[in-house]
């Protein structure tokens, strides 16, 4: 994987779906929110913009999704939600990427509605059975310092 992450590499290395396999953030970590999902769709390369969708399974059952658009500004995205979501926005990037780009780490700055966090993604059909051991042996090239991989909750993904 290219070790800019530009507008351009984005542009190829995010359209698709992706489960998150580790986080810090507060969102993941309660329980309520299960097997989340981030699907991603090139809406224009220049400027780049995404649409995107977020979605899990409640402790009860039932699907949730949360929908937004992700607009490139210099170094991040800035996401801003759709429907009854539009007031409000947050800011993420990709501090790194795996070598064949099936894992991502995705990082939130704090906003009005979260905390900061890192999500530690894989693309939804790859194999995430020594993924723990894969971002621990990987953490420069991923931008996850010791203590924030000594923050994250590892999720149950089942069989990839």
């Amino acid at each position: 994987m290219p070790t800019a992450l530009n507008a351009n590499t984005l542009a190829q290395l995010l359209p698709g779906t992706w489960r998150i396999g580790a986080t810090n953030f507060p969102m993941w970590m309660g329980g309520e929110r299960l097997s989340p999902t981030f699907t991603y769709e090139v809406k224009s390369r220049t400027p780049l913009v995404l649409r995107d969708r977020v979605a899990w399974t409640t402790s009860a059952g039932a699907d949730k999704k949360l929908l937004g658009i992700d607009r490139w500004k210099g170094e991040e995205f800035v996401w801003r939600g759709r429907g009854v979501l539009s007031p409000f926005a947050s800011r993420w990037s990709v501090a790194g990427a795996s070598e064949d780009g099936s894992i991502l780490v995705i990082r939130f700055s704090k906003s009005l509605a979260t905390s900061a966090g890192l999500d530690v993604v894989i693309r939804e059909d790859a194999d995430a059975a020594h993924l723990r051991s894969t971002v621990a042996a990987a953490s420069d090239t991923l931008g996850i310092g010791h203590e924030e991989f000594a923050s994250l909750t590892w999720l149950d993904l089942g069989a990839a």
